[in-house]
């Protein structure tokens, strides 16, 4: 089940329509108050969330969708009018796992969203991966950082995962948009450097140990074990 929050009906009646003709079965809210509803009786598989909206605005809906147990790893896609790199950031920042600007393409948007419910699955590899006091559980899709869980966001735990597996690789900003996002973000490097940062300040002191390659990109060195 896909949920769409947007308030232009439109808008929101096509994405819907064009859905539920390409396979999944979806459902479009005007208010967020009606997602907050549905959500309470039945989670969905991911959220298509616009920012501009009556009663609060989306980036406001993502921050609490973020922060309630229940939907903290919810698959969430913006999709908006609201275009720069400052509102991209912005919004991958809040939360989002992906952006989309209008007007946008119909076959780009589905296929973005199988990206991400791809992405979303749970990992098979049962590897334990470690760099000294970081530990990540892969079959259990649980980081730990100096013995305390550690709750991340999709994005932030699919960069610390390729960094933790592949220790001592340095990752280009590039390879890391197009690994971990799915697709080129054309010179939007920032959005890897804000997700480093907040991914940094939530592992505590193992943050540490994401090193930052001057001119390059990010490791986690070979020799942190």
């Amino acid at each position: 089940m896909i949920y769409m929050l947007e308030d232009d009906p439109s808008i929101r009646n096509f994405v819907i329509y064009a859905l539920n003709n390409s396979g999944f079965e979806a459902v479009g809210f005007e208010f967020p108050s009606e997602l907050y509803r549905a959500a309470a009786q039945k989670l969905p598989e991911l959220l298509l969330l616009d920012i501009m909206l009556p009663e609060e605005d989306g980036i406001t809906v993502l921050r609490k969708l973020r922060s309630a147990s229940e939907t903290k790893k919810l698959p969430i896609i913006l999709l908006t009018a609201k275009g720069t790199e400052f509102d991209k950031v912005n919004g991958l920042d809040s939360g989002a796992d992906d952006y989309i600007s209008k007007p946008f393409g119909t076959m780009e948007l589905i296929s973005r969203i199988k990206a991400l419910l791809r992405r979303s699955e749970p990992q098979s590899d049962e590897n334990v991966f470690k760099a000294k006091n970081l530990t990540l559980r892969a079959d259990m899709r649980e980081v730990t950082a100096d013995g305390r869980k550690v709750a991340l966001t999709l994005k932030e735990y699919e960069l610390l995962y390729l960094l933790i597996k592949n220790k001592g690789k340095v990752f280009t900003r590039d390879e890391l948009l197009r690994i971990v996002w799915g697709f080129d973000f054309s010179g939007e490097s920032r959005t890897v450097d804000v997700h480093i940062r907040t991914l940094r300040s939530k592992l505590g002191s193992c943050g540490e140990l994401i090193e930052t390659v001057r001119g390059v990109g990010y490791r986690i060195g070979e020799n942190n074990d």
